[in-house]
């Protein structure tokens, strides 16, 4: 993780915050050009800030950003996407001067009259500009004693050098950026900040509602240095969000890295075999606008989420049936959403495409009208954990659709490879009970069920297997066998599936399971 100061410090702020959080979380403190050492922001300001972060940043992270430094945290993820797991803004605005079409920002004369001042009286304008950042804090002494600690041992220094950052700071404009932020995000803000209003949260959730913004109640703009422990808990809450969950029995354990990678390699030969997945997630649509969810929700306001969204079939059809709503594609599989962002026209409407895991969803509380999910959760591993964060997201009133496999899927295979060895060799799924007991667990109600099997036919055993490593669907469960398999074995394998066969056919069955609920 590596940490941003903001304007008129450097990375030593941090101190108080680096006490709290896990010394298991490897940190890198960086400091912005012209606040440490000898460089300045260059010319071409937020471009040549960008290309000396590259330099210095690893080739993946998670950004933590404060004030200044989260502006430049959330442009950096938005241009560099890919080398950018999360990102974490503390008391950063999208604009910290205010403008047309964004109010909720330092007025423009304030800002000119702090700038002009700086260039003037630069020591006697910092010690006010400690004053601003520790103003309406509950802690408010402690922060501006801590600041004046700081300073009397030799931290940040007024220097002339900080008006080119200063001009940064006024040009900068994130709004498209941060609707357009494809990593995870957490931005924090102080409900008493006197240099961010607070009202800036609510239009950063409305913006994006896949970043998560919080206002925390008592704070003012230092955060980090007057709520270092609650700022820590979320930090460490949101980074483990963004690891994958696993867990359960050793024998039949889901490895959620295999599931992504596995996914991400049949991306390009994903919609041509996914004849089965088609026919399920066209019934379950068909179940959702029989109950009338979709209409309640094609509102501007409203946001729905696909959950295992893949290629982007069902997502796209979702926007074409709430085209005033806004839709989200989310996938473990990052393979997939980049072939999904691919095969989106522009003119298919607010279609958002995230990386995440279903069971530690990216998103903020109460903040999603309706999951819509098709097969897809029968690759996560708890469905108690599953149904929490789901509920957790969904707001008053919010509904899912769910589409997913029951154990009697794939029996035939199951059994073929049962006659040969003892190891998992077909990904294994939830019974109906165990579903349902979830779901009340997580506290949905009114939940409707339809169950039934869909028989595929394939020629031979290889057409069958060719076709569910084409989807990505092959066996990825932590017990599987290790190595290649013998051709003993496959030969013993091929003999012992024949035995289904009917006809000139072979079949597979799959177990359906559709749930809608509250």
């Amino acid at each position: 993780m590596v940490l941003l100061h903001g304007w008129g410090s450097d990375s030593r702020v941090f101190e108080p915050l680096l006490a709290h959080l896990d010394d298991k979380i490897d940190i890198l403190l960086v400091d912005i050009p012209g606040f440490a050492g000898d460089h300045a922001v260059g010319n071409d300001g937020l471009e040549s800030l960008l290309q000396g972060l590259r330099q210095k940043l690893p080739r993946r992270c998670v950004l933590l950003g404060w004030s200044l430094g989260g502006m430049l945290a959330c442009r950096y993820a938005h241009r560099y996407p890919q080398r950018v797991a999360g990102v974490i803004t503390l008391a950063s605005n999208l604009c910290f001067v205010a403008r047309p079409g964004w109010p909720s920002a330092m007025p423009n004369d304030v800002f000119q009259t702090f700038a002009e001042d700086f260039r003037r009286r630069p020591a006697v304008t910092l010690q006010r500009f400690d004053g601003l950042q520790a103003r309406g804090d509950r802690r408010e002494r402690a922060v501006l004693k801590w600041l004046r600690g700081y300073r009397r041992a030799g931290g940040a220094q007024p220097d002339p050098r900080w008006r080119a950052a200063l001009a940064l700071l006024a040009g900068l404009d994130n709004r498209k950026a941060f609707a357009d932020l494809k990593p995870p995000g957490l931005h924090l803000l102080g409900d008493r900040d006197a240099l961010v209003p607070a009202a800036a949260a609510a239009a950063m959730a409305q913006l994006n509602p896949v970043q998560t913004v919080k206002c925390l109640a008592g704070c003012g703009h230092a955060l980090c240095l007057a709520e270092p422990q609650q700022l820590a808990a979320e930090v460490e809450a949101f980074l483990q969000r963004l690891a994958p969950v696993e867990g359960g029995d050793a024998g039949a354990r889901l490895d959620k890295t295999k599931v992504a990678a596995s996914f991400s390699r049949a991306a390009a030969t994903y919609d041509a075999a996914a004849v089965l997945q088609r026919q399920v997630g066209e019934r379950l649509l068909q179940l959702l606008q029989g109950e009338g969810h979709l209409q309640a929700i094609n509102r501007s306001d409203a946001t729905l989420l696909d959950v295992g969204c893949g290629t982007g079939h069902f997502t796209r059809a979702l926007a074409g049936q709430v085209p005033a709503a806004r839709v989200l594609g989310l996938d473990i599989a990052e393979g997939m959403l980049a072939f999904a962002r691919r095969g989106t026209p522009p003119e298919r409407g607010p279609v958002h495409w995230v990386g995440g895991d279903a069971e530690c969803l990216p998103l903020a509380a109460g903040s999603i009208a309706g999951i819509f999910s098709s097969l897809a959760i029968q690759w996560c591993q708890h469905p108690g954990r599953l149904f929490e964060q789901w509920r957790r997201v969904l707001k008053p009133g919010g509904w899912l659709a769910v589409a997913t496999l029951g154990p009697a899927t794939l029996h035939e295979l199951r059994c073929a490879w049962s006659r040969v060895d003892n190891y998992t060799h077909v990904n294994r799924f939830a019974p109906r009970e165990q579903i349902e007991q979830a779901l009340s667990d997580a506290g949905f109600s009114a939940i409707q069920w339809q169950c039934e099997t869909r028989v595929m036919h394939y020629g031979d055993v290889r057409e069958l297997t060719r076709e569910l490593k084409a989807l990505g669907a092959h066996n990825v469960n932590a017990g599987q066998r290790a190595g290649l398999t013998g051709r003993r074995r496959l030969r013993q394998f091929t003999a012992a599936y024949e035995q289904f066969r009917c006809g000139h056919t072979l079949p597979a069955s799959y177990e359906v399971y559709y749930v809608l609920a509250r």
